[in-house]
């Protein structure tokens, strides 16, 4: 892995030098845009609005209108300048249990490698973090952006999870959604039940990028010359007058699957029905 930024892991007085990875690595198919009468790729070209002309990459700059028409330049030494210390260092502010975190705030993982001379204080922090059941509630700027994130202990690397903060979340305010009624109460068991034949430890290698697959076998077809065959079918909305039988027919198609709920569930949902 390459490494993507150079700085500082801080905490307190504690200044640990570090390199931070992507967790992530990109898995799909790339497609190029191509003139559809005689398949000639499509270039995508930096065009000047007054001269008309394609400009070179050198000759870009970047700008803020702070006036219809008006703009300020800022240089990459600009945006080094507006925050020195945010620009190379990761600084944890606080601490928290991860569980008083909603899921919704986070938004790419990264992994955290200690600098020539940091191996100590790094493991430091990590058992520390481990220790106390605890993550870092940290602050960086990544590409002329700040971000939040909370650095955390993973095996033996400390994981560094980037987070949108609160101001970047939309409230689910002005959707028309169902009142918070009881539902019928049958059907509610119905649920409950399905919910536990679905039931199993999470993991994450059970999961494929099938899609990925699939438009692989497509493009293999194609190339041989077959007609692509069509997989699977759009799904066709519920009837709610049909809830119930669907409900039914999903958990014995279930339990022919051979997954079986436990007799203390299904008691447990027997009382709740009745």
């Amino acid at each position: 892995m390459r490494s993507i930024w150079t700085g500082s892991l801080s905490f307190g007085l504690v200044n640990i030098p570090i390199r931070l990875y992507s967790g992530t690595k990109r898995e799909r198919l790339d497609f190029d845009l191509l003139h559809k009468k005689d398949l000639s790729p499509i270039r995508y070209a930096r065009v000047c609005k007054a001269e008309g002309k394609e400009v070179p990459y050198e000759e870009i700059v970047k700008g803020y209108e702070y006036e219809k028409g008006e703009y300020v330049v800022l240089t990459e030494e600009d945006f080094e300048r507006a925050n020195v210390r945010k620009n190379k260092s990761i600084e944890i502010i606080s601490f928290a249990q991860q569980e008083e975190i909603d899921p919704n705030y986070f938004e790419k993982p990264y992994w955290i490698e200690p600098d020539k001379g940091a191996a100590r204080a790094y493991a430091l922090l990590r058992e520390a973090l481990r220790e106390s059941g605890r993550v870092g509630i940290a602050q960086f700027v990544l590409r002329n952006r700040e971000h939040l994130c909370i650095v955390r202990p993973e095996g033996e690397a400390l994981a560094l999870n980037q987070m949108r903060f609160a101001s970047e979340l939309q409230e689910p305010s002005s959707l028309q959604l169902p009142e918070r009624a009881k539902p019928d109460a049958k059907e509610l068991s119905l649920a409950l039940s399905l919910i536990d034949q679905f039931t199993e430890p999470f993991r994450p290698e059970n999961y494929k990028d099938t899609y990925h697959e699939e438009l692989e076998r497509l493009i293999e077809e194609k190339l041989s010359g077959k007609a692509p065959a069509k997989m699977g079918k759009a799904p066709e909305p519920t009837k709610v007058r049909d809830l119930m039988s669907l409900l039914k027919a999903s958990l014995e198609q279930q339990e022919a699957g051979g997954k079986k709920t436990s007799t203390k569930s299904r008691a447990k949902r027997s009382r709740r029905a009745s």
